[in-house]
């Protein structure tokens, strides 16, 4: 098998090493664009038919049942509160490391999946403080799933999901409240560094497909006529950046409003684009999609649906039938969520649960109110601990018939149940 080398940056300093390419893969051998066609490496046809690893490297409080306690930074000081700052480090050490797992992945590539988007967040990355430094579990967490899907011959979008500053002003970039992204320059330039080093990381995987750059820029409720115009010169100053060591991936551009809005475009300004969009809860027919069709017919540009999902299965099924007959590629959303069928697989709650839900949804503004309704600190651990067990994939449902709708079958070994 093929050798090559790598740049690994840790704290600053680069290190190479050398890497063996899988069989089948070279380095030379990227998944590129052929007009509005993704293509293999070996330069045939791809249509993505992926999933999102959501809720691992950005939780989000709907995914626990919370419904207040809704970002990354609520659902931590809730923890904080509940169990102690030591205490809560320790289970998110062991959330990161039991929520995707090679079982995960190895699963995913049974069902019939090629591809998995993953979102995360620049705080597993980045120090925190007055001089941010370029480190944190992170790089090991996304070293350790890229490696898993080299080894299942799965593909890999990096999605930015949680950007400095914040691009989307809601809970889930994990920020204040407003996209402050693009009104600050510090925030701008941490985030093209970051992607920059992302991609120097990267720049010889073929494993990887490309950069989702930022996640549902800019949402609706915002002034989006002073905000959208700064949207495509920020991908432009990223790509640039991107582009000074990495020639060979993709890069993912969503569309201003919760990635539906590409009226925010010009004409392509890289070789290496894909545009993306994200469609939920509308009705499902061609109109809901024309105007992606239209964009990359006017183009030429390959156009991706990065985000769909939490409906019924009769809708995902009649949505990912409409998306592949128009040849766009899919990403559906989320993998894995607590007690839920929409969603490939399924976490079976602890039996008191509830006690943590009420603890987060209940009143926590002062020191009386925590310590009112807290539960005691070892029922709280219990309920914890059983938690994560139950995220680890041997102890989740499958969801046979949402894998259906997006025609998909498990193969499932003798004993292994599904709903």
């Amino acid at each position: 098998m093929p050798s090559f080398s790598k740049a690994w940056v840790i704290s600053g300093i680069i290190i190479l090493a050398t890497v063996t390419a899988s069989a089948g893969q070279t380095p030379s051998r990227f998944v590129s664009s052929r007009g509005q066609q993704l293509v293999s490496g070996q330069g045939s046809p791809l249509l993505l038919k992926g999933i999102n690893l959501g809720n691992w490297l950005v939780p989000e409080g709907y995914m626990f049942k919370f419904k207040n306690t809704n970002s990354p930074r609520l659902i931590s000081t809730m923890l904080n509160q509940l169990v102690g700052e030591e205490e809560a480090s320790r289970f998110w050490k062991t959330y990161r490391a039991n929520y995707i797992t090679r079982e995960d992945i190895s699963f995913i590539k049974q069902a019939g999946f090629n591809s998995v988007r993953v979102p995360f967040s620049y705080r597993l990355l980045v120090t925190e403080g007055g001089s941010p430094r370029f480190a944190g579990e992170g790089y090991q967490l996304l070293d350790n799933v890229v490696a898993w899907c080299r080894s299942e011959q799965l593909y890999v979008i990096l999605d930015m999901h949680a950007a400095p500053g914040g691009q989307t002003g809601d809970n889930i970039d994990d920020g204040w409240g407003y996209p402050y992204l693009f009104e600050s320059p510090e925030a701008q330039a941490l985030t093209v560094n970051l992607w920059r080093r992302l991609a120097a990381r990267y720049r010889n995987e073929p494993t990887v497909i490309g950069y989702d750059l930022l996640n549902e820029p800019i949402a609706h409720y915002f002034d989006i006529a002073s905000l959208n115009p700064r949207l495509e010169a920020l991908y432009r100053r990223i790509v640039a950046g991107i582009r000074t060591v990495d020639r060979n991936h993709l890069i993912f551009l969503g569309g201003a409003q919760w990635d539906t809005n590409f009226k925010v475009f010009g004409p392509p300004f890289d070789s290496r684009v894909v545009y993306t969009f994200h469609k939920y809860w509308m009705e499902v027919n061609q109109a809901a999609i024309q105007d992606y069709v239209d964009f990359r017919n006017e183009h030429g540009v390959p156009v991706w649906m990065g985000e769909s999902g939490e409906n019924t299965d009769a809708w995902i099924r009649s949505f990912r039938m409409l998306l592949e007959q128009n040849n766009i590629g899919w990403c559906f959303w989320p993998y894995k969520k607590l007690d839920a069928t929409s969603s490939v697989v399924s976490i079976n709650p602890p039996a008191d649960w509830n006690t943590i839900v009420g603890f987060a949804e209940g009143p926590r503004s002062t020191f009386e109110e925590v310590r009112t309704h807290r539960p005691s600190p070892a029922q709280a651990r219990k309920i914890l601990n059983d938690y994560l067990a139950r995220i680890r994939f041997a102890n989740c449902r499958i969801n046979d018939k949402y894998l259906a709708a997006l025609g998909l079958r498990e193969k499932r070994a003798p004993g292994r149940k599904g709903k």
